[in-house]
C-alpha cells in the first residue's frame, strides 16, 4: 500500500500543480497583459507614466513566481534577467518618468510580455494536459459505477466510446485505466515541459548573460583588490604590533646583556631568559600570522581535514561531514576554508545554539558547503555583516552564498564554488 501511494503521489501532485498553472496562471496572465498594453498606451495621455511602473512590477512579480515554481516543482532553473535601477533615481513626477523609461528600455520587459502571450495559449494547454490525464479517468470510474444508466437513451461519449450500457461503461473504465497509466508516466514531464517552454522568454539572452557576467567580474575584481589591500594592512599591523615589537625588545635586552655580562653575570642570565622567552613568543605570533594567511594543514591535507581541525578548536560541538573525492585548486580551497571559518565564527558569536553541522561535498562541477546551527535564527546578508564578507570572498571565484535563517532557527548558510577536483 505504501509503495502504491509512493508511486501515485508525485504524478497526482504534478497534476494538481498543472491545474493551478492552467487556471491561476491563465487568468493572471490575461489580466496583466491587457492592463499592461492599456497602461503603455496611456503614456501618451500622461496617465501611463504613473501606472506603467506599477503594472510592470506586477508582471515581474508574476514572472518571478513562475521562476520560483519552475525551480521548486520541476528543478528548472530560470535566472532573472532584469536590469537594476540606478541608486540615484529621483522622486516625484521626474522620477516616475525615469522609472517608466528604464523599464521600457529593458529588453526583459518586452520578453515578459511575449511570455504572457505564451502563458495564455500554449502554456495552459500543456499544464492542463498534465492535470487531465490524472482527472479524466475518474469520469470513467463513475460511469462504470452506475452513472451509465442516465445515458441509456442518449449515449455519452467517453473518449471514442459511446457509453449506454454496463458493457460500454466497463470499456470506458478500461480506457480510463489506460489514460491513468499514461498520466502516471507523463504528468511530471508535462509539468516540466510547461516551464521549459517558458524558459527561453523568462531567462536572460546570451547577450544579457554575458553582460551580467562582465558586470559581476568587474565588481568582484574591485572587491578582490580591496580585500587583498585590507589583508595586507592586517598583516602589516600584526607584524608591527606583535612580532616586530617583541624582536625590538629582544634586541634591546641583548644590548643590555652585552653590557652586564662582565659586571653582573646573574642579571645577565635573567635577561637572557627574558630574551629567550620573547623570542619564543615572537615565533608563536609569526606562526599564528602564517596560519592566518594559509594554514599548514590546508596545504598539507586538504580542505576537509582543515575544516575538521578548525571545528576542533570551537567552543560549540561541531560535526563535520566531508565527501570530497579529490582536491580543488589551492586558491579555491583557501577561499572555501576562510569562508567556512567566517561562517563558523558567526554561528558561535551570534547563533546562540549548542550544536553546529558542516557538510562539504562536490557534484556537477560545484563545491557545495553548508554550515547549519540550531540557534535562534535571524541571520541576514547585509552591509557590514560577516555574511557580506563571505559573499564577497566567494564572488571572486564566481561563487554564491544563500542564507536560510527564519526566526527561531535553525540557520543554514550554503556556499557554492565552481571547481574541478583533481
Amino acid at each position: 500500500m505504501n509503495v502504491l501511494a509512493t508511486r501515485i503521489r508525485p504524478p497526482m501532485l504534478a497534476a494538481g500543480r498543472g491545474l493551478v498553472l492552467s487556471v491561476y496562471g491563465l487568468a493572471v496572465s490575461i489580466i496583466l497583459f491587457v492592463v499592461t498594453v492599456l497602461s503603455i498606451a496611456f503614456i501618451l495621455l500622461g496617465i501611463g507614466v504613473f501606472t506603467t511602473p506599477v503594472v510592470l512590477e506586477a508582471v515581474r512579480r508574476h514572472a518571478n513566481q513562475r521562476r520560483l515554481w519552475a525551480a521548486a516543482w520541476s528543478d528548472v532553473r530560470i535566472p532573472a534577467p532584469y536590469r537594476p535601477f540606478p541608486p540615484d533615481l529621483r522622486g516625484g513626477v521626474t522620477g516616475q518618468v525615469e522609472r517608466t523609461t528604464l523599464l521600457l528600455k529593458d529588453p526583459a520587459t518586452w520578453r515578459d510580455l511575449q511570455w504572457l502571450l505564451v502563458d495564455m495559449t500554449v502554456g495552459p494547454v500543456v499544464a492542463m494536459l498534465a492535470a487531465t490525464l490524472m482527472i479524466y479517468p475518474v469520469e470513467g470510474l463513475v460511469l462504470a459505477a452506475g452513472l451509465w444508466r442516465v445515458f441509456q437513451d442518449d449515449p455519452y461519449w467517453y473518449g471514442f466510446i459511446p457509453v449506454d450500457s454496463q458493457g460500454t461503461a466497463l470499456a470506458a473504465l478500461a480506457l480510463g485505466a489506460v489514460i491513468f497509466a499514461v498520466g502516471l508516466k507523463a504528468a511530471a514531464p508535462l509539468l516540466r515541459l510547461h516551464f521549459v517552454i517558458a524558459r527561453p522568454l523568462l531567462a536572460p539572452t546570451p547577450e544579457q548573460t554575458l553582460a551580467q557576467r562582465v558586470d559581476r567580474l568587474t565588481e568582484t575584481r574591485h572587491e578582490a583588490v580591496d580585500t587583498a589591500a585590507s589583508e595586507l594592512r592586517r598583516i602589516e599591523r600584526d607584524l608591527h604590533d606583535g612580532a616586530q615589537a617583541r624582536l625590538v625588545a629582544m634586541g634591546m635586552n641583548l644590548g643590555t646583556i652585552e653590557a652586564l655580562i662582565e659586571k653582573d653575570p646573574e642579571q645577565a642570565k635573567r635577561m637572557l631568559a627574558m630574551a629567550r622567552e620573547s623570542s619564543a613568543e615572537a615565533l608563536t605570533e609569526l606562526r599564528d600570522l602564517v596560519r592566518g594567511i594559509h594554514p599548514p594543514v590546508l596545504a598539507e591535507r586538504g580542505l576537509g581535514d582543515a575544516v575538521k581541525a578548525l571545528a576542533l578548536r570551537l567552543p560549540v560541538a561541531t560535526e563535520v561531514t566531508v565527501e570530497l573525492p579529490g582536491r580543488a585548486e589551492a586558491s579555491v580551497e583557501s577561499a572555501a576554508y576562510f569562508a567556512v571559518s567566517e561562517a563558523l565564527t558567526n554561528a558561535v558569536k551570534h547563533g546562540g545554539g549548542d550544536r553546529i553541522w558542516v557538510d562539504l561535498h562536490h557534484g556537477e562541477g560545484m563545491l557545495r558547503i553548508s554550515v547549519t546551527d540550531n540557534g535562534g535564527g535571524g541571520a541576514r546578508i547585509g552591509s557590514g555583516s560577516g555574511l557580506s564578507g563571505i559573499e564577497r570572498r566567494l564572488g571572486t571565484f564566481d561563487g554564491v552564498l544563500a542564507v536560510s535563517s527564519p526566526a527561531g532557527g535553525p540557520t543554514m548558510v550554503t556556499m557554492e564554488l565552481p571547481c574541478v577536483l583533481s
